[in-house]
């Protein structure tokens, strides 16, 4: 117990010193502390996992009873399986990773000794989030990695354009956040609790399940995991949350906030389970909102937009696994798209720093022959997040089309084109960036170079991930779906059995994302083709360039309509009701105004009332006898 709340305090005893001393240590100091502190929970986590692996057996951990109204109780503890314990390697590893990232990075930043404590307390609010043994132990640090993503979005705030960005994943991920509230009340008041072991067992030995409420609960749910996991409707934060340091867009991106969508119903999948036309919808969100962000980002020319958009098309097509059954397989492709997704962020992150924060790939190119390493990370990440073998984005995404051509034959065409597409983009990105000659300005040019190892040496280490991490689950022989085994109340992704349909849609896939590369190389470095500026796109372009107008559409029915009706019951309502208010106070002085004249000091008078008022009352009282 005591090393499970050292690898849960670890970050926040990181943040704390941060906060309160972190400025008179030193940025390098203050960098050090933050990053030694998650690299300590990685350890722990790995500590952990070997003890799992061997015994099989998950660790549960009460600290006390906290809540307990009627027969209603919920305690505060802690679960560690395979499956918490499976996110929260990646979460510290590669957690690890940009901390020791952001010590260059960040290292001209006045404020550098508050970003590691932010990083830290995002940390500390995920461990909480995956390790917790109940959904209210889950939503602490799912409110927190909300705040959290607040907090560094909005990190350099003087730009009000950030802060504007900041307070807009904010709102929208509260959207996402009454849903999940309202899963869980109606969860808790259907079984009395919201502990994980315990909801299983109940619904596992239920007879008259009220399949209704069920599905309630579990589209409730996903409402939450839409926010939080950016799927349509709720996706439009998570571009804009590139005003963030890049380091911070690597975490949230790869490693953390955006993965918990998938988390919280891979551990209520037995829930799930139980309501097939939720798991359909599922299945169509996240198949469309794949499609949608890849056509957006087929135009974009912010190198980090791009990537934003990529995540929220990788994120689609977990969902479409999710929603097809294939939990292990949407677990599997979470793992993958951290380790190149991450790789992908942090090596922009390593451009945007030899270009002083230019993010146009417009004003880009030429980069490989100064920045060896950065280019040949981004070359591996594009392959693997393209579907190429043998990196791990291949073996991830293939299960993912497998499963979907298995079940449903339009889903597996929208996959399909959204991942063509995914090749296409990345390699736009990817000679537009790094290809032809230099197109930035003049001193741009005379101090590019290489960026430092701090930067670099996590750049190599998730290349390497990226390439052999599609090891964990081979298709003939899972390491992983064996792992995740115990987990699941059925197997939704047994072992292929690979015959010439298989081996023609692996085949599909891979030549589509060549096709993809091959477009985008005649393009780009063939016909030297740059994208248009602003002014000049027109089209369909235009529309992709612009998002499809979302963001307009939301400003003008829900922020525009709110201003609206807040300026009528500013101007109409509050007036009136002022109006009404200081009258009664009017009326009220008036008639005290009056009232005083009566106090004239005429004894006289005050007796000849007296006698008055002496005289109704006995009339009065004669009168009611």
């Amino acid at each position: 117990m005591n090393l499970a709340l050292l690898l849960l305090l670890a970050p926040f005893l990181g943040f704390l010193f941060n906060i309160f001393f972190g400025k008179n240590i030193g940025k390098t100091a203050s960098g050090i502390i933050g990053t030694g502190t998650v690299v300590l929970s990685f350890a722990l986590s790995i500590f952990f996992f070997l003890q799992i692996n061997q015994s099989h057996q998950a660790i549960s951990i009460q600290l006390f009873d906290w809540i307990q109204i009627s027969n209603f109780k919920v305690d505060f503890g802690f679960l560690l399986d395979q499956l918490s314990i499976l996110w929260l390697l990646f979460v510290t590893g590669i957690g690890s990773l940009i901390h020791l990232y952001s010590i260059s990075y960040m290292h001209d930043d006045e404020n550098m000794h508050k970003f590691f404590a932010y990083l830290n307390l995002f940390i500390f609010f995920m461990i909480a989030l995956v390790i917790g043994s109940n959904l209210v132990v889950l939503f602490i640090g799912w409110e927190g990695v909300g705040l959290c993503s607040y907090l560094l979005i909005g990190f350099w705030h003087k730009n009000q354009d950030f802060n504007d960005a900041a307070k807009k994943a904010f709102i929208m991920n509260r959207i996402g956040d009454l849903g999940l509230l309202i899963g869980m009340f109606i969860l808790g008041s259907l079984f009395s609790t919201l502990d994980y072991a315990t909801l299983k067992t109940a619904i596992a030995g239920a007879t008259d399940l009220n399949i209704y409420w069920i599905s309630a609960a579990a589209f409730a749910l996903f409402i939450g995991a839409c926010g939080k996991s950016a799927q349509i409707p709720l996706y439009t934060w998570l571009p804009d949350a590139m005003a963030g340091p890049t380091p911070v867009s690597a975490l949230i991106h790869a490693a953390t906030m955006v993965t918990a969508g998938i988390f919280m119903i891979t551990r209520l999948n037995f829930l799930f389970d139980l309501a097939p036309d939720v798991q359909n919808i599922i299945a169509i969100v996240g198949s469309i909102t794949a499609l949608v962000a890849a056509t957006i980002a087929l135009v974009q020319t912010d190198i980090k937009k791009v990537l934003a958009y990529s995540t929220v098309s990788q994120l689609g097509l977990m969902f479409l696994a999710l929603g097809l059954g294939a939990y292990e397989v949407a677990v599997f492709h979470v793992i993958t798209h951290a380790f190149f997704k991450a790789c992908l962020f942090l090596g922009s992150g390593s451009v945007i720093h030899a270009l002083h924060g230019e993010q146009d790939m417009r004003n880009m190119g030429g980069l490989k022959k100064v920045m060896g390493i950065t280019f040949i990370t981004f070359l591996i990440s594009s392959l693997a997040i393209s579907g190429i073998p043998p990196f791990s984005g291949f073996f991830s995404k293939d299960e993912i089309l497998l499963v979907a051509f298995e079940h449903n034959k339009v889903l597996w065409f929208i996959a399909s084109l959204a991942s063509l597409m995914t090749a296409f983009y990345m390699f736009r990105l990817l000679y537009l960036t790094f290809f032809k000659e230099f197109r930035g300005t003049a001193e741009q040019k005379s101090h590019l170079h290489e960026s430092p190892s701090l930067i670099t040496f996590p750049l190599i280490v998730l290349a390497i991930l990226a390439t052999i991490g599609g090891l964990i689950s081979l298709p003939t022989n899972s390491w992983l779906n064996a792992y995740l085994a115990p987990l699941f109340t059925k197997t939704a992704t047994e072992a292929h059995h690979f015959g010439t349909t298989e081996y023609a849609l692996m085949a599909v896939a891979v030549i589509g994302g060549i096709v993809g590369i091959a477009i985008a190389y005649a393009k780009y470095i063939k016909q030297n083709q740059l994208p248009a500026e602003d002014a000049a796109i027109s089209g369909f372009a235009k529309v992709l360039y612009n998002k499809y107008y979302v963001d307009e559409i939301y400003d003008y029915l829900f922020v525009k309509s709110t201003n609206s009706l807040s300026r009528f019951f500013r101007d109409q309502v509050e007036t009136t009701l002022s109006s009404l208010v200081f009258g009664l106070g009017k009326v009220t002085n008036e008639i005290a105004f009056q009232g005083k004249k009566l106090q004239s000091g005429s004894i006289g008078f005050y007796l000849f009332a007296f006698v008055l008022g002496l005289c109704a009352i006995v009339t009065y009282l004669f009168l009611a006898q």
